[in-house]
């Protein structure tokens, strides 16, 4: 852990200080928890009330930022920055650092097969297993009991952590993360039925997951039927996603945990789909697409749209469609009213 000023900070994130420049920061903390020599940040405005207690030393707000000063009392520096969050990120970064992996150099409990290029700068932890014709680039870190298959080709400082599986002739790019339990290449679900019996086709495809991609925990990540599935640079892929064989998602896009993607799906570039998110199978999604939590996806969907619901529909529709759902009982009530009046005067017309 590290310690700067404030002003240190502001320079590192291109922001500007409204307070001491000189007060000490050694940590990163949230606004309820945070003390004397922490920073914290206000990012959604549901957390506003925290300020009057927080004891932080310093605050990251965005330029609008606002203080109500019959409200509040704040007792702490500012730090104003175009993105807070992001400026967040950069400071946790400066402060804390991320993970540091063991050093334990290639262990003599691995198995790693004579046909394998694993290079002296890797680290390979106990019970790894790497198998015919893989390739590693350089400065990779495979945790206990991860298994690379045959043909496999992995890029350059990827992090494999413990209980990962890598199915034969994968591709991994630079800088791939994988988190634990998660299975990548699998046979997809895939079967011809014929007189009532499921017959399993042969996947022959690959999974292709380009540079800067992470994969969370205990994801599945089925290969293609013929086709190669393709995880694309700097998408992010959160715990427990499954992922259909032949599906294409896009460089940059963000999958929260819990989503199921049918196969032969393609997403586009900077899409971002909610958690327990289902969308179904040979259907295209457009460039920056917002698919919003728990919605079923049954229909292609144009670039820059956001939807919502099951099924998913443009966001703002479903958002008045869920208002009126609280009141459809009493709606009902006086449809019904106006219907017995409607035949009451008809009765009386004919009479």
């Amino acid at each position: 852990m590290k310690n700067k000023t404030l002003g240190q900070l502001a320079e590192l994130v291109g922001g500007q200080v409204a307070g001491d420049p000189e007060t000490k920061i050694n940590a990163v903390a949230t606004l309820e928890k945070a003390g004397n020599g922490d920073i914290s940040f206000l990012t959604n405005q549901k957390y506003t009330n925290q300020l009057k207690t927080t004891k932080a030393s310093a605050i990251i707000v965005a330029k609008d930022f606002k203080l109500n000063a019959k409200r509040y009392t704040l007792n702490a520096d500012l730090l104003i920055a175009d993105d807070p969050y992001y400026a967040l990120s950069q400071i946790v970064v400066c402060l804390h650092g991320y993970r540091e992996h063991p050093k334990t150099g290639i262990s003599k409990n691995a198995s790693i097969a004579k046909t394998a290029t694993v290079p002296e700068n890797c680290h390979i932890a106990d019970c790894v297993t790497i198998s015919e014709n893989v390739s590693l680039g350089d400065r990779c870190f495979l945790y206990p009991n991860v298994f690379v298959g045959p043909n496999t080709k992995i890029g350059n400082d990827c992090i494999l952590y413990p209980n990962a599986v890598i199915y034969d002739n994968c591709r991994l790019g630079n800088r791939v993360i994988i988190q634990a339990n998660t299975t990548v290449g699998e046979d997809g679900f895939g079967f011809a039925t014929y007189k009532g019996k499921h017959h399993k086709i042969p996947h022959i495809g690959s999974v292709i997951i380009e540079d800067d991609a992470e994969i969370g925990s205990g994801c599945g990540i089925e290969r293609g039927t013929l086709d190669d599935t393709v995880i694309g640079t700097g998408a992010k892929i959160g715990d427990l996603v499954a992922i259909g064989h032949g599906t294409k998602i896009g460089p940059h896009c963000l999958l929260v945990a819990q989503v199921g993607i049918s196969g032969s799906t393609t997403l586009g570039s900077y899409c971002v789909v909610g958690g327990q998110a289902g969308i179904a199978g040979h259907i295209n999604i457009g460039n920056g697409v917002m698919i919003g939590a728990q919605s079923g996806v049954s229909n292609s969907i144009d670039s820059g749209k956001t939807v919502l619901g099951a099924p998913a529909v443009d966001a703002g529709r479903t958002r008045r469609t869920y208002v009126l759902l609280p009141r459809l009982p009493e709606m009902h009530k006086s449809i019904k009213r106006i219907q017995k009046r409607l035949d009451q005067l008809e009765k009386s017309e004919k009479s």
